[in-house]
């Protein structure tokens, strides 16, 4: 039954619309470019900082829109289900959200995530990594007809999302991998981030 609701909202939000509203393009950063700092709490309690992450190795930085969102569900899960082969190579995932902690709760239980998950308030990650949005008015009464409300999905980051973009980072502190397209149902692939790591 679980299985055809989640198939149900996927065709669903498919139908919506594919891509992010033009109107706010984020643009997201690029290889080469330092990779801003990432300070924050993860579901389990503990201090994430991406500056003590590099110390050990590179860092696996992905952007997610919510527990509401199946295509996200599902990269996730595909992430934690290949997380020995990004912890061999010696990188560590952050997975970043404007999601309320009660909501990413969700998350993990949907997913099985037993990485590292960082509600962004305020939206500073997400502002600093140039992936945050605006959602139109439009498509926010349109999913809230889904019965998805981005203001109680994101409590105080209200009708905010970002691209689902991930991104690499070399322990020099320097973006070495970018996945970056306004298109959410497009995401990097575990074989993707693993090759390239």
């Amino acid at each position: 039954m679980k299985k055809i609701l989640s198939l149900s909202l996927l065709l669903l939000l498919s139908a919506a619309s594919f891509a992010q509203p033009e109107t706010k393009n984020p643009e997201g950063l690029k290889v080469g470019d330092k990779a801003p700092a990432i300070n924050g709490i993860d579901q389990n309690g503990n201090k994430i900082s991406l500056k003590t992450i590099l110390k050990k190795g590179e860092a696996v930085i992905m952007f997610y829109r919510g527990q509401w969102c199946p295509y996200c569900n599902k990269q996730l899960s595909h992430l934690n289900d290949s997380l020995s082969f990004i912890v061999d190579k010696g990188a560590t995932i952050i997975t970043i959200t404007p999601e309320t902690a009660e909501n990413v709760k969700k998350t993990v239980e949907k997913t099985k995530a037993s990485f590292s998950i960082v509600t962004d308030k305020g939206m500073e990650i997400m502002k600093s990594y140039k992936v945050n949005f605006a959602v139109d008015e439009i498509t926010i009464t349109k999913y809230k007809k889904y019965g998805i409300d981005f203001e109680k999905a994101n409590g105080e980051n209200a009708a905010n999302l970002p691209v689902p973009a991930t991104y690499i980072v070399g322990k020099n502190g320097k973006i070495k991998y970018v996945f970056f397209n306004p298109d959410y149902s497009k995401r990097a692939s575990v074989k993707d981030i693993i090759s390239n790591l």
